[in-house]
């Protein structure tokens, strides 16, 4: 029989037609209905990809995260119309279904771009949940045009408009409250609400356009026994159920790719694979021994012959270190000329000294690269443990043996000799700062701390970096112990406070606001008349109020002298100060005197987060430490926050945390930082 479409509200003109009715099989309905709000959940988690550093470029996640949801759109529809029966013929025309997926996938990727916008209003909000209605409606009524039954169906009018206002008017609350909590990581029961919201406009559109059907059967149409769906509808159903399932796991897969992807660009070497020099900081605890192998001609090589054939070298002298070196034995590279052997144990240190030699013995010999024989000029540093106290003294004590002036470059292995090295090398950094404040080599760089439950920046940290002519780039765990030594820190941190203050100036006058900024006091600091008298007086140069900073402070500056300590925070709390206590829980912590600290904000240390909440004694911990902080009112600040299980943790731990770690944003420079905040900043 030819399929009759009517637009209206009454029967068919003649009435010869008599009205039937169809039944739903509510297990596919529930089913129809899942799909939809998985879909919804995949689709969210790839779009926020696209905001995140990516390896993928953002239009990537854009269109993944587009094809998925319009297909789930699809699909949704034709399971849903597999739930339905009626005792009639029923089939579908193959071009037409297929046809029926592109506005789903094109309204779906208006939607998302329109919501990814640095800038939006209410009016990007509209738009793109009338491109997210409109597409879903499209597709079900392209998709029920496809249908071919031996009936005669019409719409009712009200419900038909109805359906589509359905679709718009939920797609554009799920596209509003999406946009809002997208600007930073959001909790994954948040995404599960958005995703049941956005469900619900697809199917509650799908059974609304159900309902304003009327189908018709001419009189003495043999009707078939009982209802019963068409093998194909089944087959069709089977199908989109399966596609969808291969779908959703190509995107799941992407997505680990692209943050492995992601963890290999951010911790290892791309030219030698080896782990890079973030990873080495990141894993340098008490190991037994550390050797830094330098090789001190690679300029010369790659100015003789090529960058290329400087790169070759490289990985043949890497190939030689990792031949020749314990199992045990991690190697890193640390900067292009240097690399890193550690060993944690006794025998593997006792093995990796021995295989020192042997690697001497061979690189002061040609190696073969490229058929071609190159010598190679070096040194090796080594420090071990009973030579130092903690982690970053082992690295310290290497690069005073590398930089020692009369130091050569035969391959011999020097050790760490605290009456010949110590003093060049701590004294040069200690007199050079004076120099490297004058001409910018200090520098600093900020970190966002990000509050979630108001979805916005609840201010930043300024933190001390040394770009060093000679050194490079120093670490601040290598100069800041160096210059607290030399009794340099006071001098810089007042440095520190008037270039932080005249960055701020120069953000407000940008209109920019990070609401406060929380700058580092040395613990000898915190007690002397002239902190005071230079904070108030830069804040007067620049225009400043005492509410735009935060001052943080060891718990060790007040174990050393409480009541002094005491005496000047309070000082710096009726000034209008911020004042945070920094690193709790490493250093002698006394509960009893926690209670009396005039401060304002608890800053939970890295080395409690980095096994939450996979060990359950760290867990526990800082569970306790929270607790504790917001039975006082406290501000709780959680550093080094990296992984999402952290955050979930967390954020079901605090009842209003604030976080600062990678995971959220790097430590960036000015420029850098503004333009992280205006693509992440979502306007209301």
């Amino acid at each position: 029989m030819e399929n009759i479409f009517n637009f209206n509200n009454d029967s068919p003109v003649s009435n010869s037609y008599i009205e039937i009715t169809g039944d739903y099989s509510m297990i596919i309905v529930a089913i129809s209905v899942i799909i939809a709000v998985v879909a919804s959940y995949t689709a969210l988690s790839l779009n926020r990809r696209a905001r995140e550093n990516s390896f993928f470029h953002k239009n990537f996640w854009l269109l993944l995260a587009s094809i998925c949801l319009g297909f789930g759109i699809w699909s949704m529809h034709f399971v849903g119309m597999g739930a339905f029966s009626l005792p009639v013929n029923m089939g579908y025309n193959n071009i037409i279904t297929l046809i029926s997926i592109i506005p789903a996938m094109l309204a779906s990727f208006i939607a998302f771009y329109l919501a990814n916008l640095p800038r939006r209003n209410i009016w990007s909000y509209i738009f793109a949940g009338i491109a997210m209605g409109t597409g879903i409606s499209s597709m079900h009524y392209i998709g029920m045009y496809a249908m071919e039954m031996d009936v005669v169906y019409t719409y009712d009018r009200l419900l038909f408009i109805a359906s589509i206002c359905i679709a718009i008017i939920v797609s554009v609350i799920a596209v509003y409250i999406f946009s809002k909590v997208q600007t930073y990581k959001t909790h994954y029961i948040i995404q599960l609400l958005i995703s049941l919201i956005m469900g619900l406009a697809i199917s509650s559109m799908h059974y609304t356009g159900m309902a304003a059907m009327h189908f018709y059967i001419p009189e003495g149409y043999e009707l078939h026994k009982g209802h019963s769906h068409m093998t194909e509808m089944y087959g069709l159903a089977i199908i989109v159920t399966l596609g969808m399932a291969v779908l959703l796991g190509i995107s799941l897969l992407s997505s680990l790719i692209d943050r492995y992807i992601e963890y290999r660009a951010n911790y290892y070497d791309a030219l030698t694979q080896l782990p890079n020099r973030r990873l080495f900081e990141k894993k340098l605890q008490t190991p037994k021994v550390l050797a830094v192998w330098h090789i001190h001609d690679l300029e010369y090589i790659n100015r003789e012959f090529s960058y290329a054939f400087g790169d070759d070298v490289i990985r043949a002298l890497v190939l030689i270190f990792k031949s020749r070196t314990p199992s045990k034995t991690e190697i890193y590279r640390i900067e292009g000329h240097r690399i890193a052997l550690v060993a944690r144990d006794v025998d593997s240190a006792k093995q990796l000294i021995d295989d020192l030699k042997e690697i001497a013995d061979v690189l002061r010999q040609p190696i073969l690269v490229k058929d071609q024989e190159v010598f190679s000029y070096g040194v090796c540093a080594i420090s071990e443990a009973d030579q130092f106290d903690n982690a970053p003294n082992i690295y310290t004590n290497v690069l005073a043996v590398l930089n020692y002036p009369s130091i050569t470059y035969n391959h011999n292995i020097v050790y760490y000799d605290p009456s010949v090295h110590t003093y060049t090398f701590e004294r040069e950094i200690a007199e050079d700062v004076i120099r490297a404040m004058r001409e910018d080599e200090l520098f600093l760089v900020y970190q966002p701390k990000v509050r979630l439950t108001l979805q916005n920046i609840a201010g930043l940290e300024a933190l001390l970096r040394w770009n060093h002519p000679k050194y490079g780039v120093l670490s601040p765990a290598v100069f800041i112990p160096i210059l607290e030594e030399y009794d340099r820190m006071i001098s810089v941190t007042n440095w520190i406070i008037d270039r932080v203050c005249q960055q701020m100036a120069n953000w407000q006058q940008e209109n920019i606001s990070f609401k406060q900024v929380a700058i580092n006091i040395p613990g000898e600091y915190v007690t002397s008349p002239l902190l005071l008298k230079v904070l108030k007086q830069k804040l007067n140069d620049y225009g400043l109020e005492p509410t735009q900073v935060e001052l943080e402070i060891t718990e060790n500056s007040f174990v050393k002298n409480m009541e002094e300590a005491m005496r000047s925070v309070g000082a710096f709390r009726r000034e209008g100060f911020s004042v945070a206590l920094d690193d709790f829980g490493t250093g002698v912590s006394s509960l009893s005197y926690l209670k009396q600290m005039p401060i304002s904000t608890l800053k939970i240390d890295k080395s409690f987060i980095d096994d939450v909440p996979i060990s359950p004694k760290d867990s526990a911990i800082v569970q306790a430490i929270i607790t504790l902080g917001e039975s006082l009112n406290l501000n709780i600040v959680i550093e080094g926050v990296e992984k999402k299980e952290q955050v979930d943790f967390l954020t079901n731990t605090s009842e209003d945390p604030i976080f600062q770690g990678y995971y959220f944003a790097k430590p960036m420079k000015p420029h850098d930082l503004i333009k992280w905040y205006r693509e992440a900043r979502v306007e209301d």
